[in-house]
This record gives C-alpha cells, structure tokens and sequence, in this order.
C-alpha cells in the first residue's frame, strides 16, 4: 500500500514467514491414518498455525487502519475487485495474504466510527498512467514499468506513489461535488482541521 504522502506499507507476507510450519504440519496430518486420534490432534496442530497467520495479519490491518482512521479526516482509496484479481494464479497468494478487501471493510465502518469520509474511486479510474502533475493520461502503462515521465510536463514519477497523489486530486474533486462519495459522518464528533490521504494498494510485479 502507498499512501499520497510518499509512505510505502510493505506486505508482511505472514504465509511465507509461516510456511515451514505450515508444511511440516501438514505433512504429518498426511502421514496420519484417517479415523485416528493422531489424525485429530494432528489437525488442530495445522489449524492452529493457520489461526496464527489469520491473527497476526488481522492484528497488522487493524493497527494500520486504525492509524489512518486517527490521522485523517477524509481517506480516498480504489474499489477492488478482490475476487477477480485472485483468479491469477501468479498473484492469487500475494493478493490474499495482503488482505485488501479486508483493509477497505475495515476502513469503511471504522469511518464511520470516528465520523471521517472515506471516499472509493471507481477501478477504472486510470490513476497509475495520469500525470499527479499536469493531468496527462498515457495510453498505455505495463505493470512490470515502476517508474516513467510525463510526456508533456517531463515530470518522473514513481508509479504507486503517482497514483495515491492523482487519487488525492480525484479525492478532493469528489469532497467538494459530493458525488460518489462514502461518507460516515457521527453527529457527536466534534469537527477537526481538515486533513486527506490517498491509499493506492497494487500488486509488484512477479520477479
């Protein structure tokens, strides 16, 4: 995840700090003859690894959520097609294991916890190939490119973070028109100074 402000969230890939455990349980669950009381408890032992990764990377989403919730006052993210993008089989894992759709969900109601707006751009907003700079939208922009320049303003742009400052342009277009916006306002909080992030969440490209 990239944040308009330049900050980069690195995945912390919690099924590969867990995959020897993860294999070795489930190795000697398949070693197990079926029926048997060493086949249960070997599967609470593999269930239990797995209820380990689950929480630790619930616990990273809410802290990190929960950070941006606090520190902002307007928050504008793409809508994911989650379930689409997992149908790549080169991305399906690293996708999973990051969470984003749980990431929005908890964006979404913790906004409205704390009365803060939470904005969605549509996906096919062009947000990588727009210029943050003059506008200029480029035709075409693989994901194996990270960094490229503005044909017209010669601007260099890094490619997350280019997308988190047009998605903060879009942010502040839709704030003042009132369209498409999320918003989830409480009447019981008091009103603080104005303050807007842009969460860009893309997958790198396989090395």
């Amino acid at each position: 995840m990239t944040l308009s402000t330049g900050e980069k969230v690195a995945p912390p890939k919690y099924l590969a700090q867990y995959a020897k455990k993860l294999r070795l349980a489930q190795k000697a669950l398949s070693r197990k003859q079926k029926g048997s009381n060493n086949r249960y408890k070997a599967r609470l032992k593999l269930a239990r690894v797995h209820q380990k990764v689950s929480n630790c990377r619930r616990d990273r989403l809410h802290k990190l959520t929960t950070r941006l919730i606090r520190e902002n006052q307007t928050i504008v993210a793409e809508t994911l097609a989650v379930k689409n993008m997992i149908r790549n089989s080169k991305l399906a894992k690293a996708i999973s294991d990051a969470s984003w759709g749980e990431l929005l969900r908890q964006l979404e109601y913790k906004a409205q916890w704390y009365g803060r707006t939470l904005i969605q751009v549509d996906r096919w907003f062009p947000s990588s190939k727009t210029c943050s700079n003059c506008g200029h939208t480029l035709a075409h922009l693989p994901l194996s490119v990270r960094e490229w320049e503005c044909p017209l303003c010669h601007a260099r742009h890094d490619r997350d973070i280019n997308s988190a400052c047009t998605l903060l342009a879009v942010g502040h277009t839709v704030s003042a028109c009132g369209a498409f916006a999320l918003a989830a306002r409480s009447a019981n909080v008091r009103p603080k100074p104005s303050r807007v992030a842009a969460v860009a969440m893309k997958q790198e490209p396989k090395s």
